[in-house]
C-alpha cells in the first residue's frame, strides 16, 4: 500500500513592498509613546559612561545609514521585491530598536536632565525615520515632490545631533538653562518690540473713529469693529506695562545669574541638586510667556496681576532652591537678596496698579 505524500509546509505570502512600508511606518510609531515614559533598565553591571556614548553614537551612525538605503532603494523604478524589502525593513527595525536600548541602558543617578536629552535624541531619530517612511510610502518613486521631501527629512539631523549631545548632567544642565536665558530673552525682545509698534496703529483708530461718525455707533457694534482698546494700549495700561518689563528683566537676570553659578560652583556628582535646578527654572520661560501674552491689548489688569504674581513665585522658589544647593556655596551671598528684592518691588507696583481690579 503506497503511503500517502506528506503535505508541503505554506509558505507565508509576504505583502506587497509599499504595503510592508506603510506597516513599518505604522509600528516605528507605536514605539515612541514607551520610549516617553520609558524608564531606565535594572541592571547588575557598573555603567562606564565612555561605553555608552561610543554605543550611542554607533546607533545613530547605523540608523542613518539604514535610512539612506531604504530611501535609495524606494526612490527607484522598478521598487524591490517583497522578499527585498521585508530585508531592508528588519533592518530598519533592528537599527531603531538597538538605540532605544542604548537609551534605556542609562541610569537614572546618571541625571534625569542628562537623560530627559538623550531621551529627546532618540524620539527625533525614532518619529523622523517614521516621517521618512511615511515620504517613502506616500510618494511615487522619482517624483519631484519626493526628493524634495526626503532632502529636508529630520531622521539624518536627528542622527547628527547625538555626537553634540552633552557628556554629564552638570552640562546637560548648563545646555538647559542657556535655553531658558535664550527664552526669556526673546520674550523680553518681544515685549519692548510690540511696546514700541502699537502706537503706529492710532492713525488707523481715528479712520475708524471717523467712519463711525458717520455711520453710527450700531453699524460698528453690529459688525463687530474693533473699539480703541482693542488695538492700543490705554495710558493706564502703559504705566502697568513699566513693571511688567522690569520684572521680564529680573527674571532673565534670575536664569543669568543661576546659570553662571551652576557653571563656577556646580559639581557632576551632584546630579539631584542639579535636576532641582533646571526643573524649577524651565518654569520661568512659560511664566514670562503668560505675562507677556497678557500686556497686548486688550489688557486685562487682573489677568496680568495673577499672571505676574505666578512669575514671581517660580522665580522666588527658583532662587530659594539654588541658594540651599551647592551651587551656592556662600548662601549670604548678595546676589540673591538683590534680586528679590528688585522682582518685590516689581510685584508691589503692580499689585498698586492693578488694586482695583483685584477688589472687584
Amino acid at each position: 500500500m503506497a503511503s500517502a505524500a506528506a503535505p508541503t509546509a505554506a509558505v507565508p505570502t509576504l505583502a506587497p513592498p509599499l504595503e510592508q512600508i506603510h506597516q513599518l511606518a505604522v509600528e516605528l510609531r507605536l514605539l515612541l509613546p514607551g520610549v516617553r515614559v520609558g524608564e531606565a533598565r535594572e541592571t547588575t553591571k557598573e555603567f562606564n559612561p565612555e561605553t555608552f556614548w561610543r554605543r550611542l553614537n554607533a546607533a545613530a551612525v547605523n540608523v542613518s545609514r539604514e535610512a539612506t538605503t531604504l530611501t535609495e532603494v524606494f526612490s527607484r523604478v522598478p521598487l524591490p521585491s517583497p522578499q527585498e524589502t521585508q530585508r531592508f525593513c528588519e533592518q530598519v527595525r533592528a537599527a531603531i530598536t538597538a538605540i532605544i536600548a542604548v537609551y534605556y541602558s542609562l541610569p537614572k543617578d546618571q541625571g534625569i536632565t542628562l537623560r530627559k536629552l538623550v531621551r529627546n535624541a532618540t524620539l527625533d531619530i525614532v518619529d523622523g525615520m517614521a516621517q521618512l517612511v511615511d515620504v517613502l510610502f506616500i510618494t511615487p518613486a522619482q517624483s519631484p515632490e519626493n526628493s524634495d521631501l526626503i532632502s529636508y527629512n529630520s531622521v539624518w539631523t536627528a542622527c547628527q545631533q547625538v555626537p553634540r549631545i552633552p557628556r554629564d548632567n552638570k552640562a546637560a544642565a548648563l545646555s538647559m538653562l542657556t535655553k531658558s536665558v535664550d527664552f526669556v530673552k526673546d520674550a523680553h525682545e518681544e515685549m519692548e518690540q510690540a511696546v514700541e509698534e502699537c502706537d503706529p496703529y492710532c492713525g488707523l483708530l481715528n479712520d475708524t473713529e471717523d467712519n463711525s461718525d458717520n455711520h453710527g455707533d450700531e453699524e460698528d457694534d453690529g459688525l463687530g469693529c474693533p473699539n480703541n482698546r482693542d488695538l492700543y494700549w490705554s495710558e493706564e495700561d502703559q504705566e502697568l506695562i513699566i513693571p511688567c518689563l522690569a520684572l521680564v528683566r529680573a527674571s532673565k537676570a534670575c536664569l543669568k545669574k543661576i546659570r553662571i553659578s551652576v557653571a563656577e560652583n556646580g559639581k557632576k556628582d551632584q546630579v539631584a541638586q542639579l535636576d532641582d535646578i533646571v526643573d524649577i527654572s524651565d518654569e520661568i520661560s512659560p511664566s514670562v510667556d503668560d505675562l507677556a501674552l497678557s500686556i497686548y491689548p486688550p489688557m486685562c489688569h487682573l489677568t496680568v496681576g495673577i499672571n505676574s504674581a505666578k512669575l514671581v513665585s517660580v522665580l522666588k522658589k527658583a532662587l530659594e532652591i539654588t541658594k540651599a544647593s551647592h551651587v551656592t556655596p556662600q548662601p549670604e551671598d548678595s546676589w540673591i537678596p538683590l534680586l528679590i528684592n528688585a522682582i518685590d518691588h516689581c510685584m508691589n507696583r503692580i499689585k498698586e496698579l492693578t488694586q482695583n481690579e483685584l477688589e472687584l
